[in-house]
């Protein structure tokens, strides 16, 4: 390996710092370089906290990753050119690459359900969270997944002054144990939030909800938990993605081309079993250290090793007393074994402190 070969990772998440702490360590002698829109790393997984109005750690992204002999490049990507093996930022600088590692993340859906972009709120990343902590009166979640239920909880928990609802088309936390479904529900409705389990929302208004049923949720301010989406980027480069717009991969995480490689949301990674692997930060760490691994073992001129993954646990925060840790299957299917209370929310902080830790090179 030579100092003239050029690493780039394009997307400073959970997914692309595993990404570059590995590299730093393994690839010796190439140039790294991380490319990202934002100065900051802020924890996702703590997006829930910040809308709550709580202080969450931040660090400089250049100073974290320069200390390393990591290039940072701040900036939007708006081109990816695979031929050229070149980055076009908005503000026109370009960056070249011999290899890049994708893992541009993913962020909230506000196409599919009419009014969203217009008018509701999202707490999918750091800018979308900006400016919540001056909620008031009546807020409506819409979602009943992981982070509709973190949001919910944290809000009625932090800000007792709120009316807070969630409103899903299933129960809170469906696909969890029936223990689990317990206690968040019971959680739920000792912090008095307002659980709406059977509302199919097809449209938001500037005042609040339409429902398909034609029914209308006034509320003053609406967020949006559910549904993801992914930047065009890839697909618009020409290179193979499925029907969500994720890269597609192969066991080592290579894509389409092979001075590509993908990781994290962005990317369709096969688990166990052949199910695809949920968008979480239990996925983006170990799929980014992988591809990280898959790279230098191509530098070595060694075949990559297939990922090998398995799921333990899912973590739902319900306020910073309690939570709920779900014991789960190689393939994320949940056991019978579920922690709750105050040991389970040391354990879910201790895990984010985990994730946080693993991002910094």
């Amino acid at each position: 390996m030579t100092g003239s070969h050029r690493i780039v990772v394009l997307g400073a998440g959970y997914a692309g710092l595993s990404a570059a702490r590995r590299l730093a360590r393994r690839a010796k002698g190439a140039q790294i370089t991380v490319v990202d829109a934002r100065s900051e790393l802020v924890e996702r997984v703590r997006l829930h906290q910040l809308a709550a109005g709580q202080r969450i750690p931040r660090w400089d992204l250049r100073e974290l990753l320069e200390r390393k002999g990591i290039r940072f490049v701040q900036g939007r990507a708006v081109e990816l050119d695979p031929a050229a093996k070149r980055i076009s930022l908005a503000d026109g600088t370009v960056v070249g690459y011999d290899t890049l590692v994708y893992a541009l993340g993913s962020a909230a859906d506000v196409e599919s359900v009419a009014g969203v972009r217009l008018y509701a709120r999202t707490v999918a990343t750091p800018d979308d969270v900006a400016g919540l902590g001056t909620l008031t009166g009546t807020i409506a979640v819409v979602g009943g997944g992981s982070t509709g239920i973190e949001t919910a909880t944290e809000l009625a928990a932090a800000r007792p002054d709120l009316t807070v609802l969630l409103l899903s088309s299933a129960e809170p936390g469906a696909w969890l144990s029936d223990k689990a479904r317990r206690h968040i529900r019971a959680v739920l409705d000792r912090l008095g939030v307002e659980v709406r389990s059977d509302a199919k929302v097809v449209e938001v208004l500037p005042d609040g909800l339409r429902l398909a049923d034609g029914s209308l949720v006034p509320a003053e301010t609406v967020l949006w938990t559910t549904g993801f989406e992914v930047p065009e980027l890839a697909a618009r480069a020409g290179l193979a993605v499925d029907a969500r717009g994720r890269l597609l991969v192969d066991e080592a995480l290579r894509t389409s081309d092979p001075a590509v490689y993908a990781a994290g949301d962005s990317a369709a990674i096969a688990g166990p079993d052949g199910r695809e692997l949920r968008m979480a930060c239990a996925t983006a760490l170990p799929s980014g250290a992988h591809a990280a691994t898959a790279v230098t073992a191509r530098l070595r001129g060694a075949q990559p090793p297939a990922l090998r993954f398995r799921y333990q646990v899912q973590c739902i925060s319900l306020g910073r007393r309690d939570a709920v840790i779900q014991f789960v299957r190689p393939d994320d299917t949940p056991t019978g074994r579920v922690l709750t209370g105050r040991p389970a929310a040391w354990f879910k902080e201790a895990v984010v402190r985990g994730a946080g830790w693993s991002t910094r090179p």
